[in-house]
């Protein structure tokens, strides 16, 4: 029995030290050991790889989180350095329900060939989003709003992964739109400040808008400036003599005689902008060759040819663009040759295949950009970073079948794939320029 009792005695004093020994680890230890609690169990899990496969629902950028400012700024670091000279077309005229009470852009409609007998051979209507939009290809964002301030972080994220440096933003006076979307002037503080944290410019691409003349074009370019012109991120072009100017580009310039534009852009003209604080860089819309001659007789300072189809028009046409640079150097224009991925829009317009230039996996874009730096320009123009409705787009695009309908999508290359070929064209336009200046 005595025995017995030593050993349970020992039993006791064995397991109260084990018990000891097992607290005093347990206090010692950090709650950073602690796996449940630990904020490196999230970075333990790693972050999906993109599948090129996912068809996205309207919403996923919704689920992009805002990124601490320390965080971007590293980030950014990463990115390459953005070409000032480099200028992608941007739209801002899309919307979804949640941003904007509904679809905006994204279910445009048919529309239908000016000649009747044509017209009937084809479907009217209009898309009818999120499945079903008006473009030949699917963004990765989905049917987005340009209103989203994920949207444009991510746009602008895009674009320095590409080294762009400048957007040229489509735009419409103030209360005025598109046939198709939304008042989008309002937009512009929100654009202008995404772009100033990523480093990046803004011009803008002044659309046709009705009843464009002179003296409203004046009063327009005054808004502008005054509203927007002391923005860090509103783009300013160095004249050769050392000047520092707005630049805007004309969409559809021709539609106004050059006598008109004259009374704008020449120093004694009715509605000058000229020695003004008001003046600047007025780019015109390149599409026939006898446009040249409006051009100079209107007073512009440049000129670009905006379309991605080859052969499409005078302007547009590849072979044409040394042609173009040497009249432009003799009679002291800018000349910005515009380089696109492709184009297709038969989503729109499905009477219009003929116009369709294949992509040819990425081919097709090198051959512009090729053709662009060869005529050795001051600026080349992108057609265009998200023009979905041509489908001239850059941005990220993923496959999708919705039905009997099949969006056309980069395959076998990476949804960047056009991101990826335009941060290598922007470095060698960089280096060739450069040469050019020994």
């Amino acid at each position: 029995m005595a025995r017995f009792r030593r050993k349970s005695c020992c039993a006791v004093i064995v397991l109260a030290l084990a018990v000891f020994i097992i607290t005093v680890i347990l206090k010692s230890l950090s709650p950073e050991d602690n796996i449940s609690g630990s904020h490196f169990a999230v970075k333990l899990i790693p972050f999906p790889k993109e599948n090129t496969n996912l068809i996205l629902s309207p919403k996923p950028v919704l689920m992009i989180p805002l990124e601490k400012p320390e965080k971007m700024e590293n980030e950014l670091q990463d990115f390459p350095e953005p070409n000032y000279n480099v200028h992608a077309f941007y739209y801002v005229w899309y919307g979804s329900p949640q941003f904007d009470g509904k679809y905006v852009h994204w279910d445009h409609p048919l529309l239908p060939h000016w000649d009747p007998k044509v017209a009937s051979s084809y479907s009217t209507g209009r898309h009818q989003p999120p499945e079903d939009i008006g473009a030949n290809f699917y963004p990765a964002l989905g049917p987005y709003s340009s209103r989203d301030p994920a949207v444009l972080e991510e746009h602008m994220r895009q674009l320095r992964m590409a080294a762009v440096g400048v957007l040229a933003v489509s735009w419409y006076p103030r209360s005025m739109k598109d046939d198709n979307g939304e008042e989008i002037d309002s937009l512009l503080p929100l654009i202008l400040d995404a772009a100033d944290k990523n480093q990046l410019k803004v011009v803008f691409h002044i659309e046709p808008y009705k009843g464009r003349d002179d003296a409203n074009m004046r009063e327009n370019i005054q808004y502008i400036v005054d509203r927007y012109g002391n923005h860090p991120a509103f783009y300013k072009y160095k004249t050769s003599t050392g000047k520092l100017l707005p630049l805007y580009y004309i969409y559809d310039s021709y539609l106004q005689t050059p006598d008109v534009w004259a009374q704008l852009l020449k120093p004694n003209g009715i509605s000058t902008v000229r020695n003004t604080p008001y003046d600047g860089i007025f780019i015109a819309l390149l599409v026939e060759e006898r446009h040249k001659k409006d051009i100079l007789t209107a007073g512009f300072d440049g000129l670009y040819t905006y379309f991605a189809t080859n052969g499409f028009t005078y302007g547009s046409s590849h072979h044409n663009w040394r042609t173009i640079k040497t009249f432009c150097d003799y009679n002291d224009l800018v000349f910005i040759p515009s380089v696109g991925p492709g184009y297709i829009d038969t989503s729109i317009r499905p009477w219009n295949a003929q116009n369709t230039r294949n992509r040819i996996n990425g081919k097709y874009y090198e051959t512009a950009f090729n053709a662009a730096v060869d005529a050795r320009p001051q600026i080349i123009s992108i057609t265009s970073f998200n023009e979905w409705h041509e489908g001239t787009q850059i941005e990220k695009a993923i496959p999708k079948t919705w039905g009997k309908t099949v969006y056309l999508d980069y395959l076998p290359h990476k949804p960047t794939v056009y991101l990826e070929i335009t941060q290598r064209w922007a470095r060698k336009f960089s280096d060739e320029q450069k040469k050019w200046l020994e």
